[in-house]
């Protein structure tokens, strides 16, 4: 079952409210000071509408009709004024709502990057990395709408209307009820709408994740890719998903300019109504020019905000479905977790046990009733083919997995029940892919730890042979090492990383096929480098090319979950089973390609 909802899904007034709600007390609330100076400068500029619409009144009947010209110079300053005050209240308010949308931005994208990679292995495992940066992206844009949506005036709107109209009731509340005649037939489509423009908004952010999964697919797999030649059926593929990308942002779209259009409508029928109405009264003089005037501008003024507001509705469903999503992500929780009451790590060099150790994922049994140690200070390796466990035995080890059943310990003390902080400071890994970063080789190398002297980084460099190949580089250390460190070779990245563990110095060490990509002179390289890091440390090895593993103090046979068998090379070689077997093959196949 989904984690997530990846469809459109109704929800009721509450729960939408209760999103915003969600979205200030947890971001919004610690810049209140701010917002209070804002609201300010909001009010400041929307009553400034009304009190424009009310100058019309004395300018007409006064100076127009009245023929007083002495009042002409004190109309025009106090109509300057007016426009003045609104420039400087719309500067500031746009000023400071801009910096809190910013910041706030931001904290909701580093927050849910932080929430993300404290979330277990299984759920990464079924969303990739090109959805959940739709997620932190996309989704959390949904925030930066909403702020777009007050900056652009809906407080300034709300008040300009409630000081348009109260001028306009003043003037006459008859003309004002005439006025607002079609406001109630809006009410119904513009729940409707709503509704819709919230499922169309939805499935959009749906399909826009899957296009950024396929886009990370795409560029992450150029490679094989443009081997097998399948550009052409990724390009379809992509325009495809496009397409209905497309569609599903028409929709939303639609149904966001709707609800504007509906009040244009409703606008010119009180219009109308107001023009048929006012205009017999004033032929009758019950009511002068000016109040005419002072009351058309007031309408008049009030059909902008409230076409605006009638979009910012649209968005808000928009920002709705975002904010959704984004809850989602962040009201799960890893099943992963500290203990209530963490025990300490082991202290020194520790040896490794499992007892009964069953493992599943899914309906699938990985590991079954499997007991063994790996002795302190010593090599353990594994062996054994695809899918025999072998991964996973380092995934419990680590805790990215707990166990179906059994007990897996370090130095006597279960992994579950130590901090996973400091259960995973325990561990250097080398793996087959060595994760670098697009960032200088120093920085590769010494990641987080900011304390590491130059005497301590060169003895690793040395120790990892990096120093072999730095000369090469233009830089140095401070050479860019590239995107995944493409400016690197496979030999090379995999002693950085030697050289990263180097400068971990823990007392575990994990080597998961560190060697199985390499040629045979980088082979040679790395192993030199790897003999120095493994001296002193509870070293564990996965490998699928055995002559690595030929001076191991341990090997650990696996098959179908199971363990089938352990010795040293030459125990295991000795006599028949899974290893030996393993070992003719691939020395076969060694003969034959020389």
């Amino acid at each position: 079952m989904s984690m997530l909802r990846d469809t459109a899904e109704d929800t009721s007034l509450r729960e939408r409210a209760g999103l915003f709600v969600w979205l200030w007390r947890r971001y919004l609330s610690r810049h209140w000071k701010l917002l209070i100076v804002a609201a300010i400068f909001m009010v400041i500029e929307g009553s400034m509408f009304g009190a424009l619409s009310y100058m019309m009144k004395p300018m007409f009947d006064r100076i127009f009709v009245g023929g007083n010209p002495d009042l002409i110079v004190w109309v025009a300053a106090i109509v300057f004024g007016i426009f003045l005050t609104r420039a400087i209240a719309s500067i500031s308010q746009k000023v400071i709502l801009t910096r809190i949308s910013q910041q706030s931005v931001a904290d909701v994208r580093a927050d849910l990057v932080a929430h993300l990679m404290r979330l277990d292995g299984a759920f990464h495992q079924t969303y990739g990395p090109g959805y959940l940066m739709q997620r932190v992206n996309g989704d959390v844009d949904s925030i930066s709408k909403v702020w777009r949506a007050l900056i652009t005036g809906a407080g300034r709107d709300v008040i300009a209307l409630i000081s348009l109209f109260s001028v306009a009731f003043v003037i006459d509340w008859r003309w004002t009820l005439v006025a607002l005649l079609g406001v109630p037939f809006l009410l119904f489509p513009a729940l409707v709408l709503q509704r819709f423009t919230r499922g169309a908004s939805r499935k959009a952010r749906d399909q826009n994740a899957q296009i950024s999964k396929r886009l990370n697919e795409i560029l992450h797999g150029i490679v094989p890719i443009k081997l097998n030649t399948l550009e052409k059926y990724h390009e379809r593929s992509y325009r495809r998903e496009t397409r209905d990308l497309i569609g599903m942002q028409v929709r939303s779209a639609a149904g966001q300019a709707m609800l504007p259009g509906l009040i244009d409508v409703m606008s010119g029928v009180g219009f109308v109504g107001v023009l048929l109405f006012g205009a017999s009264e004033i032929l009758a003089g019950d009511k002068t020019v000016g109040d005419f005037m002072a009351f058309f501008t007031a309408i008049g003024l009030a059909f902008e905000p409230l076409r605006r507001l009638g979009a910012i509705t649209g968005v808000l469903q928009v920002a709705a479905a975002g904010l959704e999503r984004l809850k989602e992500l962040f009201d799960l929780r890893p099943v992963l977790s500290d203990p209530d009451t963490p025990v300490a790590p082991p202290e020194g060099v520790p040896e490794i046990t499992l007892i009964g150790v069953s493992a599943h994922y899914g309906d699938s049994t990985v590991l079954d009733d499997v007991t063994l140690k790996a002795e302190a200070g010593r090599v353990t390796a594994f062996v054994g083919p695809s899918g025999a466990g072998k991964s996973t035995i380092f995934n419990l080890l680590t805790r990215l997995h707990d166990p179906t059943s059994g007990s897996v310990e370090i130095g006597g003390v279960p992994v579950g029940a130590m901090r996973l902080k400091d259960l995973r400071a325990l561990y250097s890994v080398v793996s087959q892919d060595a994760l670098l970063f697009d960032e200088t080789l120093r920085e590769n190398v010494v990641l987080d730890n900011r304390d590491v002297s130059e005497d301590r980084l060169s003895a690793a460099l040395d120790a990892a042979h990096v120093t072999d190949f730095l000369p090469r580089l233009s830089r140095g250390l401070e050479a860019p090492v590239g995107p995944r460190g493409s400016n690197l070779s496979g030999g090379q990245r995999q002693r950085v990383a030697i050289a990263r563990a180097l400068l971990r110095n823990t007392p575990i060490l994990l080597l998961d096929e560190a060697t199985s990509a390499l040629d045979a002179q980088a082979e040679a390289e790395v192993q030199a480098a790897l003999d120095a890091l493994t001296e002193g440390r509870t070293t564990l090895v996965i490998a699928h090319r055995l002559s690595t593993i030929r001076n191991a103090d341990k090997i650990i046979v696996l098959d179908q979950g199971q363990i089938v068998d352990e010795g040293t090379h030459d125990e295991l070689i000795g006599r028949p089973g899974v290893y030996a077997n393993l070992w003719r093959l691939q020395s076969d196949a060694s003969e034959a390609a020389e």
